[in-house]
């Protein structure tokens, strides 16, 4: 496919371990959020247009922070996920306070993309060459049952000031992904990573364990897809107040059921993120040490 593709960012999150909106909390030479980076890194890898998923309850601010920046870099689109943007026949059920999840985020714009389209959350830093390989796989690679994920080896996507969740995967000799599972309490302890299992036991993991940092790759079949499994979800689990729909399962279960093949890419560009306030003075430092380095200018826009 020759027509640009889209990049899609989740913003919706009020980032509830930080405490705040971490996704305008400033780490550039010039104020310029993570976010900023990755839609510079997308520009430059060849998208050409960005969708922001964000809620009502902060649309102003927001807009207000990067209308004046992005209007005339790359095209700009809104769509907003809210707890009662259910299918029809499905009524909110009374108490729910927690987003329905990533795999909801995503279905917020399927009337906005029809080309194929890169989905990444706002908070994490991503890289340049982690958007030069997905932008290559959206225009020569995507198709209906092609699909990508880019994988950060599970050592390079820990915090030193808490646990994380992750996507640790299993790819197979062809470079397919195999099967994505969400490990909670993934920290190091010396020189082992561990994680903590559904029983609450320790388990170590390799270093070297490629690691899903929700950057994917999507051909636009995957709104109808994940249209009809957020349906099968709710019917189950829309009582559990705590229950959410998240996109690696939904990959998981098209790759189970023969539907798609999930390529990973690798990408050597650095990841870091904003989980712990703790967590911002080390972003902030490499930021500045991969300017002065000439990867970014010092003033982004």
């Amino acid at each position: 496919m020759s027509k640009k593709p889209t990049l899609l960012i989740l913003a919706a999150g009020m980032g509830s371990r930080y405490g705040g909106l971490k996704q305008i909390e400033p780490i550039g030479p010039n104020g310029e959020t993570i976010l900023e980076y990755s839609i510079f890194d997308a520009i430059r890898a060849g998208f050409g247009k960005v969708v922001f998923v964000i809620r009502d309850s902060f649309a102003e601010e927001f807009k207000t922070r990067f209308e004046s920046k992005l209007s005339d870099k790359i095209a700009i689109e809104y769509v907003y996920q809210e707890l009662d943007k259910l299918p029809e026949g499905y009524t909110l059920p009374e108490g729910r306070e927690k987003p329905w999840g990533t795999g909801h985020a995503i279905l917020m714009a399927k009337d906005v993309i029809n080309e194929p389209f890169a989905a990444i959350n706002a908070d994490d830093f991503y890289g340049q060459e982690a958007f030069q390989v997905a932008a290559d796989f959206l225009t020569s690679q995507v198709a209906e049952d092609n699909y990508s994920m880019v994988g950060y080896q599970l050592k390079n996507t820990l915090s030193e000031f808490g646990t994380v969740s992750r996507g640790i995967c299993k790819v197979d000799a062809d470079n397919k992904l195999v099967e994505i599972t969400e490990r909670h309490q993934i920290a190091r302890t010396g020189d082992q990573i561990t994680f903590a299992d559904d029983n609450g036991n320790t388990v170590p993991v390799d270093d070297d364990t490629p690691a899903s940092m929700n950057f994917w790759g999507f051909h636009p079949s995957l709104f109808q897809y994940i249209e009809s499994q957020f349906k099968a979800f709710l019917d189950e689990k829309m009582h559990l107040p705590k229950s959410e729909f998240y996109i690696p399962s939904i990959v998981f279960e098209l790759i189970q059921s023969g539907k798609v093949k999930t390529e990973v890419l690798r990408a050597s560009s650095p990841w870091f993120g904003v989980t712990y306030p703790e967590d911002k003075a080390y972003v902030v430092e490499q930021v500045q040490q991969l300017t002065q380095q000439g990867a970014y200018p010092e003033k982004l826009w």
